[in-house]
């Protein structure tokens, strides 16, 4: 029974100072990580970054409790407009640290990264988790108000964006159908252009057919008018009971052979029965 406790005793100062040895270790770590931060803070300020950046990522792998060296690094990209690296160590930092400043500190750098990139709506969800560590911090609040201003103005644009977006579909929808009412339209005002087109193919036929029987019924006509004419040198025929022109022409040589032979007659007859008077003596 003794030999068992004895045992048991033994085993217990053995995690004792196993679990010394082990804090001694963690204790040194973040001294070591401690020292780094401080040294990188030093460059900083002198604007040695590349040196400065070293000595934050070695502080951070020597101890995950030094959570100074994160948020410092972070400070650093933010200030050189890294703002993916910036937000990964704020990030980092929040997580890593139980203390409420800590945290407020860097869940509202973590808004303000999310600004810098107009993402308002997750950068409203940062400020309110910085403000739930430290509700008294006026700019936290300050920059709550704003990001949410601005989220409400980006959402306003959005929704006009969008009723713009519809807008201009209905109005291409509407094009369309008149780009297609008007082909329809045209389609049908060729058809009827079609039609009139046969239709005065048709009159110009019936005026051809017209004029062709018009032609025929002419030459029928100049046929007979040519048949009736009598030919060069052909003495034209009387018809019956109709004088020749001799015939009239010696007809009237007589006529006026008569007239004449009256005529002499009754100048005879004047002459002989006229009486004439003495002629009287001086």
């Amino acid at each position: 029974m003794d030999k068992i406790k004895i045992t048991f005793i033994c085993m217990l100062l053995g995690c004792i100072g196993f679990a010394q040895e082990v804090d001694k270790k963690k204790i040194k770590a973040l001294q070591a990580s401690k020292n780094l931060t401080s040294d990188a803070n030093k460059q900083l300020t002198e604007n040695d970054f590349i040196n400065a950046e070293a000595d934050y990522r070695r502080a951070i792998s020597k101890s995950s409790e030094n959570t100074s060296a994160p948020y410092n690094l972070g400070n650093a990209y933010y200030n050189r407009e890294s703002y993916k690296e910036a937000f990964s160590r704020y990030k980092q930092a929040g997580e890593l640290t139980s203390d409420k400043s800590d945290k407020h500190k860097a869940y509202h750098n973590m808004g303000n990264v999310f600004m810098k990139n107009k993402e308002y709506e997750k950068a409203v969800e940062a400020y309110k988790e910085a403000l739930r560590n430290n509700s008294k911090d006026e700019e936290t609040r300050y920059n709550l108000a704003l990001a949410k201003e601005l989220l409400k103005k980006k959402q306003d644009e959005q929704k006009n964006d969008q009723n713009k977006d519809k807008k201009d579909q209905k109005d291409k929808e509407d094009q369309k159908k008149d780009q297609k009412n008007q082909g329809d339209q045209d389609k049908d005002k060729k058809g009827d252009q079609d039609k009139d087109k046969n239709k005065d193919k048709g009159d110009e036929g019936d005026k051809g057919n017209q004029k062709k029987e018009e032609n025929k019924e002419g030459d029928g006509d100049k046929k007979k008018e040519k048949k009736q004419q009598p030919k060069d040198g052909d003495k034209p025929k009387p018809r019956p009971n109709q004088l020749s022109p001799q015939q009239i022409k010696n007809l009237l040589e007589a006529m006026q052979n008569e007239e004449k032979k009256v005529q002499e007659k009754i100048d005879a007859k004047k002459v002989k029965g006229v009486k004439i008077k003495n002629e009287k003596d001086w």
